[in-house]
């Protein structure tokens, strides 16, 4: 358990966990963490002693540390989502809900899952380089946690953000492109219901590509709404297309993110696919088609809804005074 991920406390999660694990079925521990890669050593130390499931309680960070600590082996990941964003236990439509969380592992389902790896580092959700990379590295460096952060360091960095020119050679061939953002996906979003990869899936043993082609600051609201709606894919600004593997060279060296945690890398980043390489303990009702949007995604989704209409507006008064400039043009002509 990571006591400061998210930005709720933890006191209380002991308490739930012994009233609602099954002690029929599960002796557990509860370990807490100390600093960062701390359960990366608990959830090793677990696998090491056989342990069938080791569970992240804590945000995508925690999350990411107990994974690729606990792949290619027997023992299992359960996640009690608890961080700001929680993209892998949205993915897998887990609770939200610390309570119906554990309840969730009681159950006990478990399957083998795909996993990434960049430049040697395992992901689970995402990873990428550009826009998301640089804004993910200003996150780590704000001090403060949560989807409101995360939107102002968006906002006041994205206008003045340069594109860079990335090739990608995969098993297709060589392509080049000029770009926002390259984002590699094993699982549908960033976070906070915020869907990068809507047809992303943990067991095609592919990656979804995502390339966000540069834009206008009249494009971006429409992007932002698209995220949260699940059609960025067809955005377009957007490019897609799936990979096992492929090699990214950029013009100069720079940050990278894995699963949200942004790292500095060399120029060239390799990206690959492990097939079914985890075992995650998953929600047995798992029902895409029933999943209702969270308060994040409903206040997001309304926020670029009424700044769309905005620029409608902007866009027909603009129209509007187009059209008085030129028959004052054709008046003047005839004077």
């Amino acid at each position: 358990m990571n006591p400061i991920s998210g930005t709720s406390s933890k006191a209380g999660i002991p308490k739930l966990i012994d009233e609602t694990i099954d002690k029929e079925r599960f002796d557990y521990d509860i370990c807490t963490t100390q600093y960062a890669g701390h359960a990366c050593e608990i959830a090793n130390k677990a696998k090491a002693e056989g342990i069938d499931i080791v569970a992240a309680v804590g945000g995508d960070g925690t999350v990411n540390e107990v994974a690729r600590s606990i792949t290619q082996s027997d023992s299992a990941l359960a996640i009690v989502p608890c961080g700001s964003g929680n993209g892998l236990a949205r993915h897998l439509m887990l609770p939200m809900n610390v309570r119906k969380s554990i309840e969730i592992i009681n159950r006990c389902e478990i399957h083998s899952l795909d996993y990434g790896i960049i430049n040697g580092l395992p992901f689970f959700c995402t990873c990428g380089m550009g826009f998301d990379a640089f804004i993910s590295m200003k996150f780590a460096m704000s001090g403060k946690r949560g989807p409101i952060t995360y939107a102002e360091n968006v906002l006041k960095e994205g206008l003045s953000y340069q594109p860079e020119t990335y090739e990608i050679i995969d098993e297709t061939g060589k392509k080049r492109y000029k770009a926002f953002l390259i984002s590699c996906a094993n699982a549908s979003q960033y976070g906070n219901n915020a869907y990068i990869a809507p047809q992303a899936s943990m067991s095609d043993g592919l990656l979804d590509v995502i390339i966000m082609e540069p834009f206008d600051l009249l494009d971006a609201p429409q992007i932002s709404i698209d995220l949260f709606n699940k059609t960025i894919d067809k955005n377009s600004k957007i490019k897609t297309f799936k990979a096992k593997q492929l090699h990214i060279h950029r013009e100069k060296p720079g940050c990278i993110h894995f699963d949200g945690d942004p790292t500095m890398a060399d120029a060239d980043v390799d990206i690959s696919l492990v097939s079914r390489g985890i075992k995650i303990v998953v929600n047995p009702d798992a029902d895409k088609s029933k999943r209702q949007p969270n308060m994040v995604q409903t206040a997001f989704s309304e926020l670029f809804n009424d700044i769309h209409a905005v620029r409608e507006d902007i866009t027909k008064q603009s129209r509007n005074i187009q059209a008085i400039n030129k028959k004052l043009l054709r008046r003047l002509n005839r004077i």
